[in-house]
């Protein structure tokens, strides 16, 4: 499959420029970015051609990762899936609900197939642990804390406009709901969100199969606090996620590629897929419009 790049930042540059370049099923074929200064340097790096015109590199592919700000995203999407093209999405699939439904939308009109990288979804351990606690079920409430360094750290993504805006919610968020979904159902409301220090969000989620579950989500943990951690309680005791391999994310974008792939081959969407990503959407606007104004850019916060 003929894949181009769409994005030319720090994620882009570590993430899925080295996997595209990989993965021995996908030609990479090009990058475009917003810059085009970044898409050469990032091309010549990758053995592979910078593009001007988005469209050009579409023409050229039959498929596209996004590697770039969700909103950007969001209409780079839609575009793409008109012109035919398979779709390696990144989280969130929008920060808007309505340009999330825009872009599910147009993956169903256009038959093709999507992939979102919910990085943690793409991990051996996290993929067995979920159908395991899914089949067992029983389950009567779950706690997640995603607690991430990355305005406290030293982290390359601290500069990201949008995550400044948008803050761990929409950052971690995303990988949080990726893991309790599968498990204990889709959301039938999201039953209250309040702020911690910095751009900490505590969100009390109601699920359809009759579980509650509580979520605490950072971008501005100590580091020597961060990390992430999902527990079960219920009729089968306590179970936890297991720890992952420390891997990075190149692996599970891999992965990933080879998702897409099968979804193209096969016409079977997969779990993580534009629809599903849409629903994750869905649940933290919910979350946000609880939270109201404020926050996270009065403190340092925001990818």
């Amino acid at each position: 499959m003929r894949i181009g790049l769409l994005g030319t930042g720090p994620w882009a540059e570590r993430t899925h420029a080295p996997a595209l370049r990989r993965h021995e099923e996908l030609d990479f074929v090009g990058v475009w970015g917003r810059r085009p200064d970044a898409a050469r340097d990032l091309a010549e790096r990758h053995g592979t051609r910078a593009y001007e015109d988005v469209d050009a590199l579409l023409a050229d592919v039959d498929a596209v990762a996004l590697a770039v700000p969700p909103a950007v995203q969001a209409r780079l999407a839609v575009r793409a899936a008109r012109a035919g093209r398979h779709l390696l999405l990144d989280k969130p699939l929008a920060t808007d609900v309505a340009e999330g439904r825009a872009v599910a939308e147009a993956v169903r009109a256009a038959g093709v197939a999507s992939v979102v990288f919910f990085t943690v979804r793409f991990r051996p351990e996290t993929r067995a642990w979920i159908g395991e606690q899914a089949a067992r079920g029983g389950w009567f409430t779950a706690r997640a804390q995603w607690l991430g360094a990355v305005f406290t750290g030293d982290s390359p993504y601290a500069a990201s406009p949008w995550r400044r805006e948008k803050g761990a919610l929409w950052d971690v968020g995303p990988h949080a709901l990726s893991v309790l979904l599968p498990v204990l159902g889709d959301v039938r409301r999201v039953a209250a969100a309040t702020r911690g220090p910095g751009d900490t969000v505590h969100a009390v989620l109601d699920h359809a199969g009759g579980a509650s579950s509580v979520l605490t989500l950072s971008l501005t943990a100590p580091p020597a606090a961060a990390g992430a951690a999902v527990e079960l309680r219920g009729a089968a005791g306590v179970s936890v996620l297991p720890e992952s391999a420390d891997e990075g994310a190149v692996p599970a974008l891999l992965r990933a590629g080879d998702a897409l792939l099968a979804a193209a081959r096969t016409g079977r969407p997969h779990p993580c897929d534009a629809a599903f990503a849409l629903r994750v959407t869905e649940v933290l606007a919910e979350a946000e419009a609880l939270l109201g104004g404020a926050a996270p850019g009065g403190s340092p916060a925001g990818r």
